[in-house]
């Protein structure tokens, strides 16, 4: 019996590389590639890659006015422009989460920086005045499908994030957006103004090649057979019937990046739908807002262009401050439902001040409420989303998260521009206080903590 101990231990050591030596291909690669790149410079390098095509994102946005008026477009055509880019980001986003979910978050990454290429490409072809302008112009919008980079880079950070660290590392990102919002239309509207129109496509297209080269050279292959310490369980959720189960080693090819019941079925895992409602539905009313707030700064405010801007820049740096810093710390101290009911409160407090503002002054004293509910709900629900299902699905619930935001551009030219036309300013408050004090009723009575203890 002593001589069995030194053997028995040395079988137990040998256990671990030879459970290594069987683990699957692409994993084993994606481990050895992150203990060499380290979990930390990964992070790191995905904010910038973040930050890098906010920037390119926002220069566009800054020329995109201006291009369509050389072109002799109308703001009806413009208007056609940016709901197509909406549908299109909409249609496109649970897609390109699904395919995050089973290439990785390198591939989803290299493929949103190459979607951006071509549409960066196809936007500088549309400033030459040798081409059909227009058509190229709207041709530009069909990369936008696959342009989302955020989400990737989200789903690279939940990966490498473990769950109590998640609602921080998340926030961080609006860091990059702060960044993206700046020094995107600075850029945009200084190469403008000093290079031509189509410089700011052109540097947006190099920025995003160079992204590409880095997402493919510097990113692991998967992310998600990374250790994170002290992950949490995954739920348990209902697999497929027995008939349409398939063992592992069949070499079966996977279900298609389309599949509309793979997508949809995480909507019915338990402690999903309430939260995914809560996101869509109370910064809906703000959203909408926010696609008039051109038109309202030029009406109802009586802004100048330039004045429009610092209040756009104001507000950009709180957002960078908000979601960057006070999420971040907020989220150690409190809960996720307690931080999730403080932002739907907030969101009420905010609605009831707008629907009484009458000057810029009262909308810049409610602006630091607005954008805390509005991060508050973002990064909060994001991070709740993304522990409510397997580590397998992250990129394709993030894909679904990504959506909401194109909904609200879709949806909110006409619907915003129906109810500022119908009933004015105040509207959008009341709306916006309405539906935030149901919600808040309905978290109040119904705590989802109980729920999601049992699920996880």
């Amino acid at each position: 019996m002593p001589q069995a101990a030194p053997e028995l231990t040395r079988r137990r050591q040998c256990l671990p590389r030879m459970q290594g030596a069987a683990a699957p291909r692409g994993q084993g690669q994606s481990l050895s590639k992150m203990d060499t790149l380290g979990r930390p410079w990964v992070i790191l390098l995905t904010y910038v890659l973040a930050a890098l095509e906010l920037t390119c994102l926002f220069m566009q946005f800054s020329i995109l006015p201006y291009l369509s008026r050389r072109l002799g477009m109308d703001s009806v055509a413009f208007g056609y422009l940016q709901t197509i880019f909406g549908v299109l980001q909409l249609l496109g986003g649970p897609v390109f989460g699904r395919f995050a979910d089973q290439h990785g978050a390198r591939a989803a990454l290299s493929l949103s920086f190459v979607a951006g290429s071509a549409l960066y490409l196809l936007l500088a072809t549309a400033c030459s005045p040798a081409l059909p302008g227009p058509f190229l112009l709207f041709a530009s919008r069909l990369p936008g499908a696959l342009m989302h980079t955020l989400p990737a880079a989200q789903m690279v950070i939940t990966d490498l994030t473990a769950p109590a660290e998640r609602p921080a590392a998340l926030g961080r990102l609006g860091l990059c957006f702060g960044v993206g919002v700046i020094l995107g239309s600075l850029l945009g509207g200084t190469l403008n103004t000093e290079c031509g129109i189509h410089c700011p496509a052109i540097v947006a297209l190099v920025a995003n090649l160079l992204g590409a080269i880095l997402s493919v050279t510097c990113i692991p292959a998967s992310t998600k057979g990374a250790p994170v310490d002290a992950q949490a369980t995954p739920p348990a959720r209902p697999g497929p019937p027995a008939s349409e189960q398939r063992p592992a080693w069949t070499g079966e090819p996977k279900a298609s990046v389309f599949d509309l019941r793979a997508i949809t079925r995480l909507l019915l895992l338990p402690g999903v739908l309430p939260v995914f409602l809560i996101k869509v539905v109370s910064g809906f009313p703000s959203g909408l807002f926010m696609v008039m707030f051109s038109i309202i700064s030029m009406d109802f405010f009586q802004l100048e262009p330039s004045q429009a801007g610092y209040l756009m820049s104001f507000f950009g740096v709180l957002q960078m401050v908000v979601q960057g810093l006070v999420i971040g710390r907020l989220s150690s101290h409190f809960s996720e439902e307690a931080l999730l009911r403080a932002g739907v409160l907030v969101f009420m407090v905010v609605g009831l001040g707008m629907a009484l503002m009458s000057t810029v002054l009262h909308f810049c004293l409610l602006v630091p409420g607005l954008v805390f509910s509005l991060c508050t709900l973002h990064v909060v629900t994001d991070s709740m989303l993304t522990k409510a299902v397997s580590a397998s699905d992250t990129g394709t619930m993030l894909g679904l998260c990504a959506s909401v935001q194109p909904l609200t551009r879709t949806l909110g030219p006409t619907l915003g521009g129906l109810l500022y036309r119908s009933f004015g300013v105040p509207v959008f408050g009341q709306v916006q206080f309405a539906v935030n004090f149901f919600l808040f009723l309905v978290l109040w009575r119904k705590p989802m903590s109980q729920k999601r203890d049992k699920a996880w």
